[in-house]
């Protein structure tokens, strides 16, 4: 076992948290040295952006903070000091053009995550930030004099490193593979800090499909639906979109935007049924109309194809959302197409998830994010204890949270 005495800034995490803790301190000369787990930092950033590289999103500033919910009133003060504008300003510093899509969202000109990592990287390393892989945190300690002990299990046996100040970066609970595996969530209860219980967020859910349906239709999307659920405060939330089919339930970007209503329902009450309209461009009196319209010989399925449209996937959640007395009542067939309930008995497991809620609880931590009754410890991205959906607000909170720590840090150190 070695042990390395730093006067520098300690960050454990290679995320886009800490690494945006490393950029605000490594500009103000602090010597910054980074601890990661994986043989590489950035790696769920470089996941990300696979389908093409969301950084933020366009709306007003109001309704982007309405989106991390009931912990919105904690992000605001952050995205005020680097919100949306200035993370945009940033990109545009390492030399990667940015655009608003249609939706509103922020992409770099070329779509992908890879060339921005690449980019900053290379200025960290310039900044003299130094880099350590493949070590994994293990502990924390108080010394006497107020700084604080670190332990790390690296390929060559423990290594104990001594710093002043401690930022913690270490990701949710989602996509162990890439390193958020929350294996500090009892480091830190261990040390008195308290986290809540980490939660699937931007998730799937199970639903328990039929043999027919799971051999036929797995992977195939429901395109242009409208899905509602009412929360048990008699709030409506209705999104449009569309999702996919999977062996298991669904998933897709209108399930996610949902996910975190949904899944706590499923926790208070053991399910969540999701109303979902299959034809949202006909009113109600059209879809009975055409329903009721005399079919002649053809069968039920072809009628429905031939006046509204609706077959493949969509016939085939009807059949296994109602019973088979529902196809015998026009009116109640109707009904079914335009609301078409679907149970949803359990989201998908916390690591299958696109990100995790639930971490470091914010009455646990000063305005600058750093643990009260930890004094030089701080706590910034996905480990604190917020959600939010796709589209931008994971990277952009993940990025103002860092940004508020390292200057926390930076004003300990100065």
């Amino acid at each position: 076992m070695s042990t390395d005495i730093q006067k520098s800034v300690a960050i454990i995490g290679g995320g886009p948290a800490g690494l945006m803790a490393a950029e605000v301190l490594s500009y103000a000369n602090i010597q910054v040295d980074l601890f990661d787990a994986m043989p590489s930092v950035g790696r769920k950033f470089l996941m990300a952006g696979k389908g093409g590289m969301n950084i933020t999103h366009s709306e007003p500033t109001a309704a982007f903070i309405a989106r991390y919910g009931v912990r919105q009133d904690r992000i605001a003060p952050l995205l005020e000091a680097f919100g949306p504008v200035a993370l945009r300003e940033w990109i545009h510093g390492l030399g990667i053009d940015t655009f608003i899509g249609s939706s509103g969202r922020v992409f770099p000109t070329d779509m992908k995550a890879a060339p921005l990592l690449r980019a900053w990287l290379h200025r960290l390393r310039e900044s003299s930030v130094r880099f350590h892989v493949r070590h994994r945190w293990c502990g924390i300690e108080a010394l006497a004099d107020g700084r604080w002990s670190l332990r790390f299990s690296t390929p060559e046996g423990e290594r104990l490193i001594e710093a002043n100040t401690v930022v913690l970066a270490l990701g949710g609970g989602s996509w162990s593979k890439l390193g958020s595996d929350g294996r500090w969530v009892t480091l830190l209860e261990q040390a008195g800090v308290p986290v809540a219980p980490l939660r699937p967020s931007n998730c799937g859910f199970d639903v328990g499909w039929s043999e027919h349906l799971r051999e036929h239709f797995v992977g195939q999307p429901v395109k242009n639906v409208v899905a509602s659920f009412t929360d048990s405060d008699g709030t409506e939330h209705r999104r449009p979109g569309e999702f996919v089919i999977t062996e298991s339930g669904v998933e897709g970007n209108l399930i996610y935007a949902l996910s975190a209503t949904l899944r706590d329902a499923i926790e208070r009450t053991g399910s969540a049924t999701l109303s979902l309209d299959l034809l949202p461009g006909h009113d109600p009196q059209r879809v009975i109309n055409e329903v009721a319209h005399p079919r002649g010989s053809r069968s039920l399925s072809s009628h429905l194809q031939s006046r509204l449209g609706l077959k493949g996937v969509k016939m085939a959640l009807l059949h296994e959302c109602v019973s088979r007395e529902v196809f015998f009542n026009p009116d109640k067939l109707a009904r079914a197409i335009k609301s078409l309930p679907l149970r949803l008995i359990a989201p998908r497991p916390l690591d299958e998830a696109i990100s995790s809620a639930g971490g470091v609880l914010f009455e646990a931590l000063d305005k600058n994010l750093m643990i009260r009754h930890l004094p030089g410890v701080f706590c910034a991205g996905e480990m604190l204890d917020w959600e939010a959906p796709t589209g931008g607000y994971l990277l952009t909170a993940c990025l103002a949270s860092g940004h508020a720590a390292g200057q926390g840090a930076l004003m300990r150190n100065q």
